[in-house]
């Protein structure tokens, strides 16, 4: 059986279930106790961003350390509004914490399985920020691959737990605020983990074992193109990790084409991989969903 189909299989037997889903629905006494710990860190996340942009006048992120991580400081640091989708994502975790709330949530296995790995996510979002703000550039390197890979591990249970049957209006609003904010999370963290690895190796004085930086800088965006395609593949062309990856990558390339410092070559590579990445997810989605109408027929 391919996986569309087992994927379809999954969720068909789920629909059968009398409970309405994987889980038994009755509320736990940890389910109460995730609820609030995935309340309480969306709330410290929001905080510690408003701490790193400055807001109660303290250094904002892209003055912290040095300047390590302003939009000028490497060939792989996006230009400074692409920043602008943290509020977006922010507002994703916030909407999640509040939606796992309701009372119909409260067992699903979704939750139970993913909830305290995003709990964890924003744990480490606000302790990035901390780091920064203290000049651990290096500190800040650790922290954001142990996020990144705290995502992937979300991205990858999200692709293997079968949604609950329900109305059209549910599986849209699950899809947005779950499937949605954790896609754009997981797209934005991988550039910006490449990003912030650069901005440190930068710091250190790494000069590329003799290789130019302009050679490091395309081989590193093509890195993250490829991981871009995989994602799609992985997730069968879901829109939102492609689209915060693409963001990211797009900005990069106005960095480097209209911006300091100037580099052609990874300007361009950054266009090239943006254009790879949004056509290789939406083909994947297009035969994705052209799969169970063939095996149907």
């Amino acid at each position: 059986m391919n996986r569309s189909a087992a994927h379809d299989s999954a969720h068909s037997q789920e629909s059968r279930a009398p409970s309405g889903g994987l889980s038994d629905r009755r509320p736990r006494g940890s389910d109460r106790v995730r609820q609030i710990v995935v309340l309480v860190l969306a709330v410290l996340a929001i905080a510690g961003a408003a701490i790193g942009s400055g807001a109660f006048g303290g250094t904002q992120i892209q003055d912290a350390a040095g300047g390590a991580l302003d939009s000028d400081s490497t060939l792989i640091a996006p230009a400074g509004p692409a920043f602008s989708i943290w509020s977006v994502i922010y507002l994703g975790l916030l909407a999640y914490a509040v939606w796992q709330l309701f009372p119909n949530q409260a067992g699903r296995s979704v939750h139970r399985r993913v909830g305290y790995l995003i709990a964890v996510s924003m744990l480490l979002n606000a302790a990035w920020i901390g780091v920064v703000q203290l000049g651990l550039l290096g500190g800040s390197v650790a922290v954001i691959v142990a996020l990144l890979a705290v995502l992937c591990a979300v991205f990858a249970v999200l692709q293997k737990t079968p949604r609950q049957a329900g109305s059209r209006g549910a599986a849209v609003a699950e899809a947005i605020i779950l499937d949605g904010t954790m896609g754009l999370y997981l797209g934005w963290v991988t550039i910006a983990t490449a990003a912030n690895i650069a901005a440190w190796l930068s710091a250190l004085g790494f000069t590329g074992w003799g290789v130019r930086p302009q050679v490091w800088g395309v081989i590193v965006v093509a890195v993250a193109g490829l991981i871009g395609v995989a994602t799609a593949v992985g997730d069968r062309g879901r829109l939102a990790p492609a689209l915060a990856l693409a963001w990211g990558l797009g900005w990069l390339a106005f960095g480097r084409l209209g911006g300091e410092p100037v580099s052609v070559s990874v300007g361009t590579a950054a266009v090239v991989a943006v254009v790879v990445v949004v056509v290789a997810t939406l083909i994947v989605r297009i035969v994705a969903e052209r799969a169970p109408e063939r095996a149907a027929g």
